[in-house]
């Protein structure tokens, strides 16, 4: 019950309130924006997500699957990783997806911890360049052009969050023997 109802609480925190958390946790005391930190950011946004559909697609599994494991002589262990896991796991793809594509459009967490760059970096321990912040700061600028890209931006982020569906569904429907 504590978990849950924890699990709720945080699913329930703005982005912009994780994203100034993040902030004085972990940018003041290194003393610099870091990719690190924007990725504990999006993390705390995604972890309540995944934590509630878990549970939910977990109780879904039918209780005579545990009771035929158990009657045939598995252990509680063994029922969860050959029984219960692989009945649900499609519904777990399907939380952790949509977690992700929470998080894929998520600009505040990023701008007070990750701060974002103009350049492509790989080093995590510098300002780490972002989608949803350039979509931001083009869309806010005051070219015609860079209103363009952030459209074409947006397109991007669009398309990504579709094909991660599209594939999720493909994995993840039943397969015929």
């Amino acid at each position: 019950n504590t978990v849950r109802f924890t699990a709720d609480v945080l699913a329930g925190v703005p982005s912009i309130v994780i994203g100034i958390l993040g902030y004085e946790l972990l940018v003041v005391p290194l003393g610099h924006f870091n990719g690190w930190a924007g990725a504990l950011g999006l993390a705390f946004i995604m972890v309540p997500i995944v934590a509630r559909t878990t549970e939910e697609m977990l109780r879904l599994v039918p209780g005579s699957y545990r009771e035929a494991s158990i009657a045939l002589g598995a252990t509680k262990a063994r029922t969860i990783v050959k029984v219960v896991l692989p009945a649900a796991t499609g519904g777990l793809v399907t939380g952790v997806m949509l977690a992700l594509a929470r998080v894929a459009g998520e600009t505040a967490p990023l701008l007070f911890t990750a701060l974002g760059s103009r350049f492509l970096t790989v080093n995590p321990n510098h300002p780490f360049p972002s989608l949803t912040k350039q979509i931001y700061d083009y869309a806010t600028g005051p070219y015609a052009e860079q209103k363009q890209q952030a459209w074409a931006g947006i397109l991007v982020l669009i398309v990504l969050i579709f094909g991660l569906n599209v594939l999720v569904r493909v994995f993840t429907r039943p397969r015929q023997l």
